[in-house]
């Protein structure tokens, strides 16, 4: 009995042993189940986001960037008045467009899906929209304006992180914190889709609104200078130049169907722009008019309006959260062009973070080039505002939606129709036929011809790859042993800061020419 309770009590040891392990695995496995459901609720609240707050976010942030920077400098060319009311007429241009693209999008989207689409590991993109609606050659040209647009709204970025920089730190060039920070940009690789821009979108906000009001306030506490001119406009070049900056600003549509692709729910996306323009226009009118006001004609000479600030702890805050204002922006601006380089070869759907990383590795070295080569903060706003963004935010969603719906049959199978306000179809028409006119003619044509001109001249007084643009002498001033070709007559800076027919000083000879000079004469005279 003893061998056999024994026995018995050895039958049931391993028993209570298995039950108790299975309690601790089950209270082990509930442990690590509240663990996971608190990372992931961290993880949705900062980096999975999708709602209709998201898309406003990142609409907001990614419309005025930079670009708040050199606005000053557009009403500078434009007046006030002007300035003002081009600022009003954009924004609300810009709105229409955007509705326009995101009616084309769900369009595309709804045909796609009753063919039993599956857009799961798929980002849809603007050129996909113009290929299923009207052809390839729609795809084409679409693919070929927004590339290039992304492409240069990246190097503006960058660019104008090196010009921000310069502000607290100039002991290195410009040029030298464009290779710095283009570095520090390249990391936006491993951001994976506009799904995880949910808590740099709501940042890159509050620093803007930071450095918008920042710019304001320290403006009219500063007052006007001594002997202010508020002169603009004087010439028709920097007039069109300037307006083209602000159609730029309000051209930020251009990843509209990227954002849209990842909203849980893309039909509310409508309105969503709009009040995202709304917010803006409360922050680009009172800093540029603010800053207007006090500098007047010397924001002519200083693109950047921070570089007429005194500089104080304030002012560093507002360089250093515009850079990381930038740094978000810059991803805003290439993650379109991560994903038609993934497409292109064949990386789309790999579910490797890391492979799709160092696969989008060679997007940023042109777009670091660039920067290096034309360093131009402010005129490149224009000439890319000009030349892509008029052609990729305006005229071709216009045209897209006119040629879209021409037939009675598509009109009334519509996913949208045009709001009843705007006129319907017909209100539409009208509207789109007027964007394209007047883009193509103020915008591109008038808008191109000034911008261009205006870029010409920076290149022609600063010189590609330059060092340090619009820095002090010292810094941009070529080497004593190699001087610069004298400047053409019609190319010199007059007293205003504006370009004028006046007749530059012959540059003074350096010491060490004098010398070679001197040492000529006398051996000249004496023979050698």
């Amino acid at each position: 009995m003893a061998a056999g309770g024994s026995g018995m009590a050895d039958e049931k040891a391993p028993e209570a042993f298995g039950l108790s392990r299975h309690v601790a695995e089950a209270e082990l496995e509930e442990e690590h189940a509240g663990e996971s459901s608190v990372k992931s609720k961290l993880s949705g609240l900062l980096w999975h986001g999708g709602s209709a707050y998201d898309a406003w976010f990142s609409c907001a942030s990614n419309q005025v960037a930079q670009v708040l920077l050199t606005l000053p400098y557009s009403f500078a060319q434009l007046g006030m008045l002007s300035g003002i009311l081009f600022q009003l007429f954009y924004g609300l241009m810009g709105s229409w467009t955007a509705y326009l693209i995101s009616i084309l999008y769900l369009e595309y989207r709804t045909r796609r899906e009753r063919d039993k689409a599956d857009f799961r590991n798929h980002v849809i993109q603007w050129f996909e929209v113009l290929d299923g609606l009207l052809g390839r050659h729609w795809r084409n040209a679409g693919l070929a304006f927004n590339c290039t647009f992304l492409l240069f709204g990246s190097v503006i970025q960058l660019i104008g992180c090196a010009s921000n920089i310069y502000y607290i730190n100039d002991r290195l060039d410009k040029r030298t914190w464009t290779y710095i920070f283009g570095a520090c940009c390249a990391t936006t690789v491993f951001i994976p889709s506009f799904h995880n821009y949910r808590v740099w979108s709501f940042l890159g906000l509050v620093m803007t609104t930071y450095t918008a009001w920042y710019i304001a306030v320290a403006s009219l506490a500063h007052g006007q200078v001594e002997g202010v001119a508020h002169s603009g406009p004087t010439r028709i070049v920097l007039y069109f130049t300037g307006a083209t900056n602000i159609l730029y600003t309000f051209g930020g549509h251009a990843v509209t169907v990227e954002i849209m692709h990842a909203m849980w729910r893309p039909q509310k996306f409508k309105s969503i722009y709009l009040l995202a323009t709304v917010y803006v226009l409360t922050l680009t009118l009172p800093s540029a008019s603010a800053a207007y006001w006090a500098f007047g004609d010397a924001l002519l000479t200083h693109s950047n309006a921070l570089a007429l600030l005194p500089r104080t702890a304030w002012r560093d805050a507002a360089v250093v959260l515009m850079l990381i204002h930038q740094f978000i922006t810059f991803g805003f601006a290439c993650t379109p062009l991560y994903f038609v380089w993934e497409k292109l070869i064949g990386l789309h759907d790999c579910r490797s973070l890391c492979k799709r990383a160092a696969a989008r590795l060679p997007v940023v070295v042109p777009i670091w080039f660039l920067a290096i080569i034309f360093p131009f903060f402010g005129p490149i706003n224009s000439a890319v505002g000009s030349l892509l963004v008029s052609f990729t935010v305006y005229i071709i969603p216009a045209l897209a939606h006119m040629v879209t719906f021409r037939s009675p049959q598509s009109r009334e199978n519509a996913v949208e129709r045009p709001p009843r306000f705007a006129g319907g179809w017909t209100g539409a028409y009208v509207i789109n036929s007027f964007v394209v006119a007047w883009v193509l003619v103020v915008g591109f044509g008038f808008g191109g011809w000034a911008s261009i001109t205006n870029f010409v001249q920076q290149v022609n007084t600063f010189g590609l790859f330059a060092k340090c643009y619009q820095c002090p002498p010292h810094l941009a001033a070529p080497p004593p042993m190699a001087p610069a070709p004298a400047m053409p007559p019609a190319m010199a800076f007059n007293s205003t800061g504006l370009f004028a027919p006046v007749q530059a000083p012959a540059p003074a000879p350096s010491p060490m020419m004098h010398f070679f000079h001197h040492h000529h004469r006398h051996h000249g005279r004496h023979g050698l």
